[in-house]
C-alpha cells in the first residue's frame, strides 16, 4: 500500500484476534504501531511477532478517556505524530435481552461504544491540526441485521457506523477520512468464548458456516487488507463508507 512506510498507527485491542492481524500488517506495511489494549501480555506477545521496534504497547481501558487522553500524548511523544487509529477493541457477552441488566448493558456500551468515541476525539484534533489523517472503525455486520441474543452490541455498533458518517461528513474538508469496516462471524478468542465447548457449540458454529455462501468462518487476517488499504494514500477518495467483510453472509 502507497503512503504507509513510517506512519504512526494506534490499533485498539491489537493485543489477539482481529487486532493482531490488522497490528501486524500494518507493521509489515512499515508503519509503528501503538496498540492499545488491557490485555498487556498479549500485546507484548503481539509485540514479538513483528520485527523488533515496529510495535509499541500501551496497557489502557479505551472506556477511560484520561487514560486514553495519557496513552495518545504518549505515542506522540515516543512514536511520532499519529496518522491512522483503528478502534478494533469490543466486547460482548451473548444473552436474550430481557434476561439482561444495566450493568451489562453499561459494560457493552463502555466498551463498543465510548471507546470508539473518547479515542476520536482525542487524536481527531491532532489530524485535523496536521491536515490529514485516516480512521476506520471495526464495527460488526451484527450493526446492518441485527443479531439475536446482542441487541446492545447490535445497537453500539449500529451507533459507530452512524458516527463514522457524521464525523467523516465534518472532518471531510479537513482531510481526515472515516470509514467502517464490518467483520462477520470470525474464528477468534471473543468467539470461542461465546460459542463455548462441547457439541452445541459444533451445532451452532456449523449452522453459522451454513449462511455464509463462501462456506468457511472468517479468520483475522481476512481484515487486514481493507484496513491497510483505507490507511493508505491508496483510499484517498474514500470516506464515510461502510464495508462489510462477511464472506457474502448479508449482501445488502
Amino acid at each position: 500500500m502507497r503512503g504507509l512506510r513510517d506512519k504512526v498507527a494506534v490499533v485498539t485491542g491489537g493485543g489477539q484476534g482481529i487486532g493482531r492481524a490488522l497490528t501486524l500488517r500494518l507493521a509489515e506495511e512499515g508503519c509503528k504501531v501503538a496498540i492499545f489494549d488491557l490485555k498487556l501480555d498479549a500485546a507484548r506477545e503481539t509485540e514479538k511477532l513483528a520485527p523488533a521496534g515496529r510495535i509499541a504497547s500501551y496497557e489502557l481501558d479505551v472506556g477511560d478517556y484520561a487514560a486514553v487522553a495519557a496513552a495518545v500524548a504518549r505515542v506522540e511523544a515516543e512514536l511520532g505524530p499519529i496518522w491512522a487509529l483503528i478502534n478494533n477493541a469490543g466486547w460482548d457477552r451473548p444473552a436474550p435481552f430481557l434476561s439482561t441488566d444495566q450493568a451489562l448493558w453499561d459494560k457493552i456500551i463502555r466498551i463498543n461504544l465510548y471507546g470508539p468515541i473518547n479515542t476520536h476525539h482525542t487524536i481527531a484534533p491532532l489530524m485535523v491540526k496536521r491536515g490529514g489523517g485516516r480512521i476506520i472503525n471495526i464495527a460488526s455486520d451484527a450493526a446492518r441485521v441485527g443479531t439475536s441474543n446482542e441487541a446492545v452490541y447490535s445497537a453500539c455498533k449500529g451507533g459507530v457506523i452512524s458516527f463514522t458518517k457524521s464525523v467523516a461528513r465534518e472532518l471531510a474538508s479537513k482531510g481526515v477520512l472515516l470509514n467502517a469496516v464490518c467483520p462477520g462471524p470470525t474464528n477468534t478468542p471473543m468467539m470461542a468464548s461465546v460459542l463455548g465447548e462441547g457439541e452445541q457449540a459444533v451445532k451452532w458454529k456449523d449452522a453459522m458456516v451454513r449462511g455464509i455462501p463462501l462456506k468457511r468462518m472468517g479468520e483475522p487476517e481476512d481484515y487486514a487488507g481493507i484496513v491497510a488499504f483505507l490507511a493508505s494514500d491508496d483510499a484517498s477518495f474514500i470516506t464515510g463508507q461502510t464495508f462489510s467483510v462477511a464472506g457474502g453472509m448479508n449482501m445488502i
